[in-house]
């Protein structure tokens, strides 16, 4: 069942188990509160009244939302104002539409998730002991094939480009600095 619950002016679809954040309600964590403004209910696809329904909801916890920031500038004016604001919000989760409840979630039970044996625990027990490192690392498969040597990378001729070489190596000897196209101050003052 769901119903259309209207609170601090919004308005919220909301089923039995669902978690919402609302503006601001009286109350602390854990209590109960009863929300009445309901605009519609329903059940799959049919429609049903809402003369005397009520969606009830325990408070979750009393919040504030991000921090928005306000700034106002005028130009030319020398006008600047910077605010923050954070809005409190209540988290709900609503617990009963009119006589239908939320179901309790049981966690799974723990022999579900672990696997089960195969055969008896004497079997099993050897079957699933980890190997120790030394073991594993000689059934690793052989070990990728070596790098080139750095010889090998560094072009042994100069590339062509466009017809004309280019003199491109990775030794720093290559590499020049350009001169420098600024005049220094000893040639200004002179």
């Amino acid at each position: 069942m769901f119903a259309i619950v209207r609170t601090g002016g919004k308005q919220y679809r909301v089923a039995a188990g669902d978690k919402i954040v609302v503006e601001k309600l009286a109350g602390e964590a854990g209590d109960t509160i009863s929300l009445g403004d309901i605009l519609l209910a329903g059940d799959g696809g049919e429609l049903q009244s809402t003369d005397g329904l009520t969606v009830s909801a325990e408070i979750v916890a009393q919040a504030k939302a991000d921090k928005v920031i306000v700034f106002k500038k005028r130009r030319r004016h020398n006008y600047r104002r910077k605010k923050g604001h954070r809005q409190q919000h209540t988290i709900l989760r609503i617990t009963a539409i009119g006589d239908h409840k939320a179901e309790e979630r049981a966690p799974a039970p723990a022999a579900a998730a672990a696997p089960a044996p195969a055969a008896s625990s004497s079997e099993a027990a050897p079957a699933a002991a980890k190997k120790p490192r030394a073991e594993k690392a000689d059934a690793a498969p052989a070990a990728a094939p070596e790098a080139p040597a750095a010889t090998d990378l560094q072009p042994q001729a100069p590339l062509k480009v466009d017809g004309a070489e280019s003199q491109m190596t990775d030794s720093p000897v290559a590499t020049k600095k350009k001169a420098s196209t600024k005049k220094s101050d000893s040639d200004t003052n002179a």
